[in-house]
């Protein structure tokens, strides 16, 4: 952007090295006042530093909320009643939490009387394209400065250098390497760069945070009970949970059985491929019980419609179009067949799995004994009804094979 048309920023402050550089160079290079917005949504950690690297830089006007129960009511938990998952294995974690802090970002924004947001993505990754999309559908004439997209720092070491000459403090690992790049939020936390560059290296046991390695995880299997309501989970065990509780006992318990790792190769929506390392332990878990309690409520015929429909909704997620119209109406679909998700599920978590044992809906159930049953079912189903249904659905195929014989005589 012109330098010269902003005079106040607000700039998506995490406290750590990007971010901190970012403020201190875009008030050398746009010599601007900056507001931060920090957003608690679980990452784990005491904000308070990051207020304080803040102060140090002067900065008056620093925001800090705390959109927990937000983000998990309203972004992960209608993202899990869809089964989202991207590229078969990622289940979103980092793609999810964009549009939330896009959405405060600019509320900040106009709140404080600024002229743009700036953020700390990269312009070779995803979240560039997930938090400036989500600031123009939520404010068309908003500005963005992507300093990534601007600056001469285009390196990890280049970073380094520049937080040194500086005065920012850098945590680093113990080996005097460059830390990985890591994102976390109550639904997971992500490990990139360094030696996971490279995908024929495995990720090393620094490269998992939250979870036990499977190997080490008890050797006694836990069985738990989810509740769900409108195909979202509302007890365990029959202890209510509010949606942040709910998923923040499903991280502990899971993390604990070294459930929700994954070593992923992506690929981006900007072209290239990516290499990362996740961990989603109670999203893991809620995803699997969901599906066992949409097996037994849902329609055949929803029920296939929602798995094709969830791939294009994972990648609309995926690629940043949260706030779209075609979300959106995805999203209302997904909702509407979501009514008569009731009930429980129970699970048997042991050593990196989750294991469905049982299920059952006492108001909502599509499964009858009467009429499965291997038994006598007195006239539920009458087995003779098949002989007409195959015959009419096999009418077509016969019509194709007689062609094929005129075609290719024997």
């Amino acid at each position: 952007m012109e330098n010269s048309k902003i005079n106040k920023v607000v700039l998506a402050y995490s406290g750590g090295l990007d971010t901190s550089i970012i403020l201190k160079w875009l008030q050398d290079a746009y010599g601007c006042d900056v507001v931060t917005f920090t957003a608690d949504i679980g990452q784990g950690e005491d904000l308070e530093p990051a207020r304080e690297r803040a102060r140090k830089f002067g900065i008056r006007e620093i925001v800090v909320e705390d959109l927990r129960e937000e983000f998990v009511a309203d972004f992960v938990f209608p993202m899990l009643r869809a089964n989202a998952v991207y590229e078969g294995e990622y289940m979103l974690g980092t793609a999810i939490a964009r549009p939330l802090i896009a959405k405060y970002l600019v509320q900040t924004a106009k709140q404080t009387g600024a002229d743009a947001i700036a953020h700390g993505a990269t312009g070779k990754g995803n979240d560039q394209v997930r938090f400036e999309l989500s600031a123009y559908a939520l404010a068309p004439e908003i500005g963005i400065i992507a300093p990534w997209r601007e600056w001469d720092l285009t390196s990890r070491e280049k970073l380094l250098q520049y937080a040194e000459r500086h005065g920012i403090h850098v945590e680093k690992k113990s080996d005097g390497g460059s830390p990985y790049s890591t994102d976390a939020n109550m639904l997971h936390i992500s490990h990139e760069g360094n030696e996971l560059e490279n995908p024929w290296n495995a990720p090393d046991d620094q490269a998992w945070a939250w979870t036990v390695s499977p190997m080490d995880a008890p050797d006694r299997p836990e069985e738990i009970v989810l509740e769900f309501c409108a195909g979202d989970p509302v007890s365990v065990d029959g202890q209510g949970m509010n949606p942040a509780q709910m998923l923040q006992w499903l991280n502990e318990i899971g993390s604990r059985h070294g459930i929700g790792r994954a070593d992923i190769v992506e690929n981006r929506y900007v072209g290239m491929k990516n290499r990362g390392c996740y961990e989603t332990p109670g999203g893991t878990i809620i995803h699997k019980a969901h599906r066992a309690m949409e097996s037994l409520t849902l329609d055949r015929e929803v029920a296939h419609l929602k798995d094709e429909l969830m791939p294009r909704y994972a990648s609309l997620i995926y690629y940043g179009y949260w706030y779209s119209p075609e979300r959106q109406m995805i999203q209302a679909m997904i909702d509407a067949s979501q009514v008569h998700v009731n009930g429980e599920v129970r699970l048997r978590l042991y050593k990196g799995n989750v294991d469905v044992l049982a299920r059952r809906s006492h108001t909502d159930s599509l499964f009858d004994e009467k009429i499965v049953t291997f038994e006598e079912d007195a006239g539920a189903y009458d087995q003779a009804d098949a002989t007409g249904f195959i015959r009419l659905n096999a009418l077509r195929l016969k019509l194709a094979a007689n062609r094929l014989k005129q075609s290719y005589p024997l």
